[in-house]
Protein backbone atom coordinates (compact mmCIF):
# COMPACT_ATOMS: atom_id res chain seq x y z
CA UNK A 1 0.00 0.00 0.00
CA UNK A 2 2.54 2.34 0.63
CA UNK A 3 4.14 2.10 -3.03
CA UNK A 4 1.25 1.92 -4.95
CA UNK A 5 -0.80 4.92 -2.57
CA UNK A 6 2.33 7.10 -1.51
CA UNK A 7 1.51 7.12 1.84
CA UNK A 8 4.56 8.65 3.65
CA UNK A 9 5.09 11.19 0.80
CA UNK A 10 1.93 13.02 1.13
CA UNK A 11 2.33 13.22 4.83
CA UNK A 12 -0.24 10.55 5.82
CA UNK A 13 -0.80 6.80 7.58
CA UNK A 14 -3.13 3.71 7.01
CA UNK A 15 -4.96 4.29 9.87
CA UNK A 16 -5.44 8.14 8.97
CA UNK A 17 -6.75 7.19 5.98
CA UNK A 18 -9.27 4.55 6.62
CA UNK A 19 -10.70 7.18 9.03
CA UNK A 20 -10.96 9.72 6.34
CA UNK A 21 -12.87 7.27 4.50
CA UNK A 22 -15.18 6.39 7.08
CA UNK A 23 -16.37 10.33 7.34
CA UNK A 24 -16.02 10.71 3.57
CA UNK A 25 -18.54 7.95 3.50
CA UNK A 26 -20.74 9.61 6.48
CA UNK A 27 -20.94 13.01 4.98
CA UNK A 28 -22.23 11.86 1.87
CA UNK A 29 -24.46 8.15 2.61
CA UNK A 30 -27.44 10.44 2.54
CA UNK A 31 -26.86 10.27 -1.27
CA UNK A 32 -28.17 6.43 -0.70
CA UNK A 33 -31.62 7.55 1.05
CA UNK A 34 -31.50 10.83 -1.14
CA UNK A 35 -31.23 9.48 -4.55
CA UNK A 36 -33.60 6.59 -4.64
CA UNK A 37 -36.04 9.09 -3.45
CA UNK A 38 -35.87 11.91 -5.86
CA UNK A 39 -35.59 9.27 -8.84
CA UNK A 40 -38.38 7.26 -7.69
CA UNK A 41 -40.73 10.50 -8.39
CA UNK A 42 -39.84 9.60 -12.22
CA UNK A 43 -41.33 6.02 -12.29
CA UNK A 44 -37.99 4.32 -11.39
CA UNK A 45 -38.35 1.74 -8.59
CA UNK A 46 -36.77 2.53 -5.37
CA UNK A 47 -34.85 -1.06 -4.76
CA UNK A 48 -33.29 -0.57 -8.00
CA UNK A 49 -32.07 2.90 -7.64
CA UNK A 50 -30.85 2.07 -4.30
CA UNK A 51 -28.54 -1.11 -5.85
CA UNK A 52 -27.77 1.42 -8.65
CA UNK A 53 -26.27 4.25 -6.50
CA UNK A 54 -24.42 2.03 -4.37
CA UNK A 55 -22.62 0.09 -7.19
CA UNK A 56 -21.78 3.00 -9.14
CA UNK A 57 -20.51 4.98 -6.09
CA UNK A 58 -18.66 2.22 -5.09
CA UNK A 59 -17.20 1.66 -9.04
CA UNK A 60 -16.06 5.13 -9.77
CA UNK A 61 -14.94 6.10 -6.35
CA UNK A 62 -12.65 2.69 -7.07
CA UNK A 63 -11.59 3.76 -10.28
CA UNK A 64 -10.81 7.30 -8.64
CA UNK A 65 -8.34 5.38 -6.29
CA UNK A 66 -6.64 3.26 -8.26
CA UNK A 67 -6.43 5.68 -11.52
CA UNK A 68 -5.70 8.63 -9.94
CA UNK A 69 -4.97 8.20 -6.16
CA UNK A 70 -7.04 10.82 -4.80
CA UNK A 71 -9.00 11.06 -1.79
CA UNK A 72 -11.93 11.69 -4.33
CA UNK A 73 -15.23 9.71 -3.85
CA UNK A 74 -18.39 10.03 -6.44
CA UNK A 75 -21.73 9.05 -6.38
CA UNK A 76 -25.01 10.23 -8.35
CA UNK A 77 -24.91 14.21 -8.07
CA UNK A 78 -27.83 16.04 -6.35
CA UNK A 79 -29.34 18.59 -8.86
CA UNK A 80 -28.65 16.31 -11.41
CA UNK A 81 -30.83 13.69 -9.95
CA UNK A 82 -33.51 16.25 -9.64
CA UNK A 83 -33.22 17.69 -13.32
CA UNK A 84 -33.28 14.48 -14.22
CA UNK A 85 -37.07 13.71 -12.26
CA UNK A 86 -38.30 17.24 -12.25
CA UNK A 87 -37.34 19.18 -15.60
CA UNK A 88 -36.74 16.16 -17.93
CA UNK A 89 -39.44 13.08 -17.22
CA UNK A 90 -42.42 15.58 -15.19
CA UNK A 91 -41.44 18.78 -16.71
CA UNK A 92 -40.59 17.79 -20.55
CA UNK A 93 -42.87 14.51 -20.32
CA UNK A 94 -39.88 12.09 -21.30
CA UNK A 95 -39.46 8.69 -20.11
CA UNK A 96 -36.59 8.07 -17.56
CA UNK A 97 -35.62 5.42 -20.20
CA UNK A 98 -35.18 8.54 -22.29
CA UNK A 99 -33.28 10.63 -19.66
CA UNK A 100 -31.11 7.24 -18.86
CA UNK A 101 -29.78 7.31 -22.59
CA UNK A 102 -28.80 10.93 -22.27
CA UNK A 103 -26.87 10.56 -19.36
CA UNK A 104 -25.25 7.33 -21.04
CA UNK A 105 -24.13 9.54 -24.27
CA UNK A 106 -22.93 12.41 -21.65
CA UNK A 107 -20.77 10.08 -20.14
CA UNK A 108 -19.37 8.18 -23.37
CA UNK A 109 -18.87 11.68 -24.46
CA UNK A 110 -17.04 12.23 -21.43
CA UNK A 111 -14.65 9.78 -21.45
CA UNK A 112 -13.22 10.79 -25.02
CA UNK A 113 -12.56 14.62 -23.83
CA UNK A 114 -11.09 12.92 -21.08
CA UNK A 115 -8.81 10.91 -23.05
CA UNK A 116 -8.09 13.85 -25.75
CA UNK A 117 -7.33 16.07 -22.66
CA UNK A 118 -9.88 18.36 -23.13
CA UNK A 119 -11.36 18.67 -19.41
CA UNK A 120 -7.73 18.89 -18.51
CA UNK A 121 -6.96 21.36 -20.71
CA UNK A 122 -10.12 23.32 -19.36
CA UNK A 123 -8.63 22.79 -15.37
CA UNK A 124 -5.51 24.74 -16.74
CA UNK A 125 -7.34 27.72 -18.48
CA UNK A 126 -8.79 28.31 -14.95
CA UNK A 127 -6.35 31.23 -13.24
CA UNK A 128 -5.04 30.00 -10.12
CA UNK A 129 -7.01 33.64 -8.35
CA UNK A 130 -10.40 31.56 -9.43
CA UNK A 131 -9.54 28.57 -8.36
CA UNK A 132 -8.71 29.53 -4.74
CA UNK A 133 -11.56 31.35 -4.87
CA UNK A 134 -13.51 27.57 -5.78
CA UNK A 135 -11.78 26.27 -3.11
CA UNK A 136 -13.61 29.38 -0.97
CA UNK A 137 -16.83 29.09 -2.69
CA UNK A 138 -17.11 25.31 -2.36
CA UNK A 139 -16.70 25.50 1.34
CA UNK A 140 -19.31 28.40 1.86
CA UNK A 141 -21.62 26.13 -0.17
CA UNK A 142 -21.43 22.97 1.52
CA UNK A 143 -21.95 25.18 4.93
CA UNK A 144 -25.08 26.10 3.43
CA UNK A 145 -26.06 22.90 2.61
CA UNK A 146 -24.85 21.95 5.96
CA UNK A 147 -26.84 24.15 7.76
CA UNK A 148 -30.00 23.69 5.55
CA UNK A 149 -29.72 20.28 6.11
CA UNK A 150 -29.72 20.63 9.84
CA UNK A 151 -32.56 23.02 10.07
CA UNK A 152 -30.82 25.75 11.32
CA UNK A 153 -31.61 28.05 8.28
CA UNK A 154 -34.77 28.81 6.76
CA UNK A 155 -36.49 30.92 4.73
CA UNK A 156 -39.94 30.88 7.32
CA UNK A 157 -38.10 33.27 9.59
CA UNK A 158 -39.53 36.43 7.97
CA UNK A 159 -36.61 37.25 5.77
CA UNK A 160 -34.74 35.82 2.69
CA UNK A 161 -33.06 33.34 5.19
CA UNK A 162 -32.60 33.07 8.44
CA UNK A 163 -31.42 31.36 11.81
CA UNK A 164 -34.61 29.19 13.06
CA UNK A 165 -35.66 29.60 16.69
CA UNK A 166 -33.72 26.96 19.18
CA UNK A 167 -37.09 25.40 20.67
CA UNK A 168 -37.84 21.67 21.09
CA UNK A 169 -39.57 21.99 17.63
CA UNK A 170 -36.18 22.20 16.41
CA UNK A 171 -34.82 19.52 17.73
CA UNK A 172 -32.38 18.70 14.50
CA UNK A 173 -31.37 21.97 14.62
CA UNK A 174 -29.95 22.11 18.27
CA UNK A 175 -28.43 18.26 17.81
CA UNK A 176 -26.76 20.04 15.06
CA UNK A 177 -25.84 22.29 16.75
CA UNK A 178 -24.68 20.70 19.63
CA UNK A 179 -22.53 18.55 16.84
CA UNK A 180 -20.85 21.25 16.07
CA UNK A 181 -19.47 22.42 19.33
CA UNK A 182 -18.04 18.55 19.94
CA UNK A 183 -16.52 18.44 16.29
CA UNK A 184 -14.76 21.64 17.16
CA UNK A 185 -13.83 21.00 20.85
CA UNK A 186 -12.62 17.63 19.63
CA UNK A 187 -11.08 19.64 16.92
CA UNK A 188 -9.54 22.06 19.42
CA UNK A 189 -7.79 19.17 21.10
CA UNK A 190 -6.54 17.55 18.04
CA UNK A 191 -8.06 14.51 18.50
CA UNK A 192 -7.66 12.14 15.69
CA UNK A 193 -10.63 11.75 13.25
CA UNK A 194 -12.56 14.49 15.01
CA UNK A 195 -14.86 14.93 12.50
CA UNK A 196 -15.98 11.25 12.32
CA UNK A 197 -15.81 11.25 16.49
CA UNK A 198 -18.75 14.23 16.10
CA UNK A 199 -20.82 12.51 13.45
CA UNK A 200 -20.89 9.74 15.67
CA UNK A 201 -21.36 11.09 19.01
CA UNK A 202 -23.92 13.38 17.44
CA UNK A 203 -25.99 10.36 15.91
CA UNK A 204 -26.63 9.00 19.63
CA UNK A 205 -27.39 12.32 21.26
CA UNK A 206 -30.29 12.70 18.59
CA UNK A 207 -31.90 9.14 19.73
CA UNK A 208 -33.24 10.84 23.15
CA UNK A 209 -34.51 14.28 21.45
CA UNK A 210 -36.01 11.59 18.30
CA UNK A 211 -33.75 13.20 15.74
CA UNK A 212 -32.25 9.72 15.73
CA UNK A 213 -34.28 7.27 15.29
CA UNK A 214 -34.89 3.15 14.69
CA UNK A 215 -37.59 1.44 14.38
CA UNK A 216 -39.40 -1.16 15.79
CA UNK A 217 -38.11 -4.44 15.05
CA UNK A 218 -35.05 -2.70 13.46
CA UNK A 219 -32.24 -4.86 12.00
CA UNK A 220 -29.06 -3.71 10.51
CA UNK A 221 -29.15 -5.94 7.38
CA UNK A 222 -31.37 -5.90 4.31
CA UNK A 223 -30.72 -7.59 1.03
CA UNK A 224 -30.26 -5.55 -2.15
CA UNK A 225 -32.72 -5.40 -5.13
CA UNK A 226 -31.68 -5.70 -8.63
CA UNK A 227 -30.43 -2.99 -10.56
CA UNK A 228 -32.12 -1.46 -13.88
CA UNK A 229 -29.53 -2.49 -15.91
CA UNK A 230 -29.36 -1.20 -19.93
CA UNK A 231 -32.70 1.12 -19.33
CA UNK A 232 -32.28 2.38 -22.76
CA UNK A 233 -34.43 4.91 -25.04
CA UNK A 234 -32.68 5.37 -28.66
CA UNK A 235 -35.79 6.36 -30.87
CA UNK A 236 -35.64 10.15 -29.58
CA UNK A 237 -31.66 10.56 -29.89
CA UNK A 238 -31.57 12.60 -32.65
CA UNK A 239 -34.41 15.19 -31.34
CA UNK A 240 -34.00 18.80 -30.00
CA UNK A 241 -35.51 18.01 -26.66
CA UNK A 242 -32.70 14.98 -26.01
CA UNK A 243 -29.73 17.70 -27.48
CA UNK A 244 -31.20 20.01 -25.05
CA UNK A 245 -31.39 17.79 -22.54
CA UNK A 246 -27.74 15.56 -23.38
CA UNK A 247 -26.18 19.54 -23.11
CA UNK A 248 -27.62 20.56 -20.18
CA UNK A 249 -26.16 17.09 -18.18
CA UNK A 250 -23.03 17.52 -19.92
CA UNK A 251 -22.44 21.17 -19.25
CA UNK A 252 -23.71 20.80 -14.94
CA UNK A 253 -21.66 17.71 -14.65
CA UNK A 254 -18.45 19.44 -16.17
CA UNK A 255 -17.95 21.76 -13.97
CA UNK A 256 -19.15 20.84 -11.11
CA UNK A 257 -16.64 18.15 -11.20
CA UNK A 258 -14.07 20.57 -11.98
CA UNK A 259 -14.74 22.65 -9.35
CA UNK A 260 -15.33 19.92 -6.60
CA UNK A 261 -11.29 18.72 -7.87
CA UNK A 262 -9.94 21.77 -7.82
CA UNK A 263 -11.54 22.29 -4.08
CA UNK A 264 -10.28 18.83 -2.73
CA UNK A 265 -6.72 19.95 -4.54
CA UNK A 266 -6.45 23.33 -2.85
CA UNK A 267 -7.70 21.95 0.26
CA UNK A 268 -5.17 18.88 0.25
CA UNK A 269 -2.63 20.58 -1.28
CA UNK A 270 -2.39 17.83 -3.94
CA UNK A 271 -0.40 20.31 -6.46
CA UNK A 272 2.25 20.03 -8.79
CA UNK A 273 4.95 22.97 -9.02
CA UNK A 274 3.02 24.58 -11.43
CA UNK A 275 -0.13 24.42 -9.51
CA UNK A 276 -2.24 22.27 -11.01
CA UNK A 277 -4.23 19.15 -9.76
CA UNK A 278 -1.98 16.03 -10.00
CA UNK A 279 -3.49 12.88 -11.83
CA UNK A 280 -6.13 15.76 -13.24
CA UNK A 281 -6.73 13.29 -16.37
CA UNK A 282 -7.33 10.60 -14.71
CA UNK A 283 -9.65 12.28 -12.20
CA UNK A 284 -11.53 13.39 -14.55
CA UNK A 285 -11.72 10.09 -16.41
CA UNK A 286 -12.81 8.17 -13.46
CA UNK A 287 -15.66 10.23 -13.64
CA UNK A 288 -16.78 9.50 -16.79
CA UNK A 289 -16.61 5.78 -16.23
CA UNK A 290 -18.60 6.23 -13.11
CA UNK A 291 -21.42 7.83 -15.27
CA UNK A 292 -21.49 5.30 -17.50
CA UNK A 293 -21.84 3.02 -14.81
CA UNK A 294 -24.64 4.62 -13.31
CA UNK A 295 -26.41 4.90 -16.57
CA UNK A 296 -26.22 1.43 -17.49
CA UNK A 297 -26.77 0.28 -13.39
CA UNK A 298 -30.21 2.75 -13.53
CA UNK A 299 -28.82 5.99 -12.23
CA UNK A 300 -28.82 9.49 -12.78
CA UNK A 301 -25.23 11.23 -13.45
CA UNK A 302 -22.35 10.14 -11.11
CA UNK A 303 -19.45 13.08 -9.88
CA UNK A 304 -17.26 14.14 -7.60
CA UNK A 305 -18.80 15.07 -4.31
CA UNK A 306 -17.86 18.28 -2.77
CA UNK A 307 -18.24 16.08 0.84
CA UNK A 308 -14.82 14.33 0.34
CA UNK A 309 -13.72 17.34 1.47
CA UNK A 310 -14.84 16.51 5.08
CA UNK A 311 -12.06 13.25 4.04
CA UNK A 312 -9.54 15.63 3.23
CA UNK A 313 -9.92 17.48 6.51
CA UNK A 314 -9.85 14.39 8.40
CA UNK A 315 -6.54 13.85 6.99
CA UNK A 316 -7.18 11.83 4.13
CA UNK A 317 -4.42 12.40 1.20
CA UNK A 318 -4.41 9.30 -1.63
CA UNK A 319 -6.59 6.92 -3.07
CA UNK A 320 -6.57 4.84 -0.35
CA UNK A 321 -8.74 6.83 1.64
CA UNK A 322 -11.55 6.60 -1.54
CA UNK A 323 -11.02 2.63 -1.53
CA UNK A 324 -12.23 2.95 2.19
CA UNK A 325 -15.28 4.98 0.98
CA UNK A 326 -16.03 2.72 -2.25
CA UNK A 327 -15.81 -1.04 0.05
CA UNK A 328 -17.93 1.03 2.58
CA UNK A 329 -20.54 1.65 -0.43
CA UNK A 330 -20.45 -1.61 -1.36
CA UNK A 331 -21.34 -3.11 2.69
CA UNK A 332 -24.28 -0.64 2.38
CA UNK A 333 -26.26 -2.81 -0.09
CA UNK A 334 -27.11 -4.96 2.86
CA UNK A 335 -26.29 -2.17 5.85
CA UNK A 336 -28.28 0.22 4.43
CA UNK A 337 -30.44 0.34 7.48
CA UNK A 338 -27.68 0.48 9.77
CA UNK A 339 -26.56 3.46 7.60
CA UNK A 340 -29.91 5.15 7.52
CA UNK A 341 -30.01 5.71 11.24
CA UNK A 342 -27.38 8.20 10.79
CA UNK A 343 -29.51 11.62 10.67
CA UNK A 344 -28.74 14.68 8.51
CA UNK A 345 -28.07 16.17 11.48
CA UNK A 346 -24.97 14.24 12.56
CA UNK A 347 -23.63 14.74 9.16
CA UNK A 348 -24.19 18.75 9.20
CA UNK A 349 -21.73 19.30 11.63
CA UNK A 350 -19.01 17.64 9.42
CA UNK A 351 -20.04 19.88 6.26
CA UNK A 352 -20.16 22.85 8.30
CA UNK A 353 -16.90 22.90 10.12
CA UNK A 354 -15.39 21.57 6.63
CA UNK A 355 -16.35 25.27 5.15
CA UNK A 356 -14.03 26.85 7.82
CA UNK A 357 -11.18 24.48 6.51
CA UNK A 358 -11.74 25.53 3.05
CA UNK A 359 -12.50 29.50 4.00
CA UNK A 360 -8.70 29.18 4.75
CA UNK A 361 -7.60 29.37 0.92
CA UNK A 362 -9.12 32.95 1.15
CA UNK A 363 -5.96 34.60 2.71
CA UNK A 364 -4.01 33.43 -0.35
CA UNK A 365 -5.71 35.36 -3.19
CA UNK A 366 -4.96 39.02 -4.27
CA UNK A 367 -7.76 40.75 -3.46
CA UNK A 368 -5.77 44.40 -3.62
CA UNK A 369 -5.67 43.80 -7.57
CA UNK A 370 -9.44 44.65 -8.68
CA UNK A 371 -9.11 42.51 -12.08
CA UNK A 372 -8.43 39.20 -9.38
CA UNK A 373 -10.13 40.34 -6.62
CA UNK A 374 -13.20 41.02 -7.96
CA UNK A 375 -13.55 37.55 -10.42
CA UNK A 376 -12.87 36.32 -7.07
CA UNK A 377 -15.24 37.31 -5.33
CA UNK A 378 -18.21 36.59 -7.65
CA UNK A 379 -16.81 33.53 -8.20
CA UNK A 380 -17.29 32.61 -3.99
CA UNK A 381 -20.33 35.10 -3.96
CA UNK A 382 -22.26 32.82 -6.76
CA UNK A 383 -21.35 29.65 -5.16
CA UNK A 384 -23.53 29.08 -2.28
CA UNK A 385 -26.05 32.35 -3.35
CA UNK A 386 -27.01 30.19 -6.69
CA UNK A 387 -26.99 26.59 -4.73
CA UNK A 388 -24.38 25.57 -8.06
CA UNK A 389 -20.64 25.02 -8.48
CA UNK A 390 -21.18 24.95 -12.22
CA UNK A 391 -22.55 28.82 -11.81
CA UNK A 392 -20.01 29.48 -9.64
CA UNK A 393 -17.48 28.87 -12.37
CA UNK A 394 -19.22 30.36 -14.91
CA UNK A 395 -19.91 33.91 -13.65
CA UNK A 396 -16.43 33.97 -12.12
CA UNK A 397 -14.67 33.33 -15.15
CA UNK A 398 -16.97 35.78 -17.26
CA UNK A 399 -15.84 38.24 -14.23
CA UNK A 400 -11.93 37.40 -14.96
CA UNK A 401 -11.84 38.19 -18.56
CA UNK A 402 -14.24 41.62 -18.13
CA UNK A 403 -11.61 42.93 -15.78
CA UNK A 404 -8.86 41.93 -17.12
CA UNK A 405 -10.18 43.59 -20.11
CA UNK A 406 -11.63 47.01 -18.20
CA UNK A 407 -8.03 46.35 -16.71
CA UNK A 408 -5.79 47.08 -20.35
CA UNK A 409 -5.08 43.39 -18.90
CA UNK A 410 -6.27 41.31 -21.56
CA UNK A 411 -2.95 39.95 -22.54
CA UNK A 412 -3.37 37.81 -19.48
CA UNK A 413 -6.31 36.20 -20.20
CA UNK A 414 -5.35 32.56 -22.21
CA UNK A 415 -7.22 31.59 -25.34
CA UNK A 416 -9.12 28.88 -23.31
CA UNK A 417 -10.54 31.15 -21.11
CA UNK A 418 -11.91 33.48 -23.56
CA UNK A 419 -13.58 30.48 -25.41
CA UNK A 420 -15.04 29.30 -21.84
CA UNK A 421 -16.52 32.88 -21.27
CA UNK A 422 -18.07 32.84 -24.83
CA UNK A 423 -19.54 29.38 -24.17
CA UNK A 424 -20.70 30.51 -20.64
CA UNK A 425 -22.07 33.58 -21.89
CA UNK A 426 -23.85 31.73 -24.49
CA UNK A 427 -25.31 29.18 -22.15
CA UNK A 428 -26.72 32.28 -20.16
CA UNK A 429 -28.48 33.32 -23.08
CA UNK A 430 -29.71 30.30 -23.92
CA UNK A 431 -31.40 29.32 -20.62
CA UNK A 432 -32.80 33.28 -20.51
CA UNK A 433 -34.45 32.41 -23.93
CA UNK A 434 -35.91 28.88 -22.91
CA UNK A 435 -37.15 30.24 -19.92
CA UNK A 436 -38.94 33.49 -21.53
Amino acid sequence: MEKFFKLKERGTTTSREIVAGLTTFLAMSYILAVNPDILSGSGMPKGGVFTATAISSAIATLVMALCANLPVALAPGLGLNAFFTYTVVLGMGCSWQFALTAVLLEGILFIILSLAGVREAIIKSIPAGLRKAVAVGIGLFITLIGLANAGIVGTDTGTLIGFENFTMGHATAIVAVLGLIITIVLFMLKVPGAILLGIFITTIIGIPFGVTSIPDGWKPFSTPAAPLLFKFEWQNVLTLKFFVVFFTFLFTDMFDTIGTLMGVAEQADLKDKDGNIVSAKQALLSDAIGTVAGACLGTSTVTSFVESTSGVAAGGRTGLTSVVTALLFLISLFLSPLFGIVPSAATAPALIFVGYLMMRSVTTIKFSDPTEGIPAFITIMVMPFSYSISKGIAWGVIAYVLCKVAGKKAKDIPVVTWVLAAIFIADIIFEAAKAA
